[in-house]
């Protein structure tokens, strides 16, 4: 545990939170791309360290809670049926669509299973030669050369009762997105850096240059963080607008090649729309054409499923850095993890359920009823 410790020295962090303060002379507003990088952020408390100066908002760096309304309904349409083995990462049961969720279908009697890699369902598809398996290929590109490695073995070993349901995202034009909205506060980001590792940092340079923002490549523990966040304050307060690498144990500037040979093989880039943030232009993956014979929007024929997001959940405008989530007027009351009106309260990598988790919607308890306090620790 020597090495996880050194990441979370709270000598070092009151040091670096000390430097960040002492150079610090204006308001910055600072955006974390990464759902990881929030839950660090509020678990470890890192946000109410910094100078007040110094506001951390939380981006759409959440795979699961972008995932759009009609994606998550298409998903469920296939899994209704009764042919068809539906597999999923864990995070995504509880993701409510228009109607119901995975668990809600898998209760029903629909054939519901969580995997934990997309090569389980090559097996799965194997030992079940009269049922068509489905795997609902979310993610950026940190999961992208897992999912195209399903496909490419599937093809090679002849497995032609698998299938991909892609919702892959992009992380470089969601950060243009957030930057090219009016309502945009953002001045500087903390990058991914499990998406970095695989992608490597080339795409977020134009991207610094182009805005004017500054854009440290972060990790994920205490130290990564604030150190993250005293490396952007230094370029903002200087006047500069670099790609920096803090995390350069991981990351390096051209990441995995090998990595992203075989994504590129496998997927290319298309338009895709964001649940609670819209359409963007070349922000996802598709699979290419000589892979469609996988692709399971076509062969269920579930491509003009369409949506409307319902308007009481305001979690697009977390998802961009418009409202922390405690500002929400449903949040912790209409919406929590028992009864969530959106992803963002359901994800392992949501900013609301980082919220939620941790204690941040006793903060609205509190402030209106001292007394509360006991029933919502009972809660807890």
């Amino acid at each position: 545990m020597i090495y996880l410790d050194e990441y979370r020295d709270p000598v070092l962090a009151r040091k670096i939170v000390k430097e960040i303060t002492r150079i610090t002379t204006k308001p910055w507003v600072i955006m974390e791309v990464c759902g990881g990088q929030t839950h660090s952020i509020v678990k470890y408390g890192l946000d109410k360290m910094l100078p007040p100066q110094i506001e951390l908002v939380h981006g759409p760096g959440c795979p699961v809670c972008v995932t759009s309304l009609e994606m998550i309904d298409k998903a469920h349409a296939i899994a209704a049926r009764e042919e068809v083995i539906f597999c999923s990462f864990g995070d995504m049961l509880r993701v409510p669509g228009s109607n119901a969720d995975l668990l809600v279908l898998k209760s029903r009697g629909a054939d519901v299973r969580i995997v934990y890699s997309p090569m389980d369902c090559l097996q799965i598809a194997k030992a079940n030669p009269g049922k068509q398996v489905v795997f609902f290929a979310i993610g950026f590109e940190t999961t992208a050369p897992a999912n195209a490695m399903a496909v490419w073995l599937a093809r090679k070993q002849g497995i032609r009762n698998f299938f991909v349901l892609v919702s892959h995202v992009l992380v470089p034009p969601s950060i243009a997105s957030v930057l090219q909205s009016p309502l945009n506060r953002v001045q500087a980001f903390l990058g991914p850096g499990h998406v970095c590792a695989v992608m490597g940092f080339d795409a977020y340079i134009p991207l610094a240059e182009h805005f004017g923002v500054p854009i440290v490549i972060t990790g994920f523990e205490p130290m990564d963080l604030l150190e993250g966040v005293l490396m952007t304050v230094r370029q903002l307060e200087q006047g500069r607008a670099k790609v920096e690498n803090q995390y350069s144990r991981i990351v390096r500037q051209h990441g995995n090649e090998e990595a992203q040979d075989l994504v590129s093989k496998v997927f290319e880039v298309t338009d895709r729309k964001w649940r609670g943030v819209g359409p963007i232009p070349d922000s996802g993956y598709k699979l290419r054409q000589e892979f469609r014979e996988f692709d399971a929007e076509q062969f269920f024929n579930v491509e003009e499923i369409k949506t409307e997001e319902p308007t009481v959940c305001l979690s697009g405008q977390v998802l961009k850095g418009i409202l922390k989530p405690h500002e929400c007027p449903a949040f912790g009351k209409e919406c929590t993890p028992e009864h969530p009106l959106g992803a963002t309260m359901v994800s392992g990598e949501g900013a609301c359920a980082a919220y939620y988790t941790y204690g941040r919607h006793l903060d609205r308890l509190l402030a209106a009823d001292p007394g509360n306090l006991e029933t919502a620790e009972n809660n807890e």
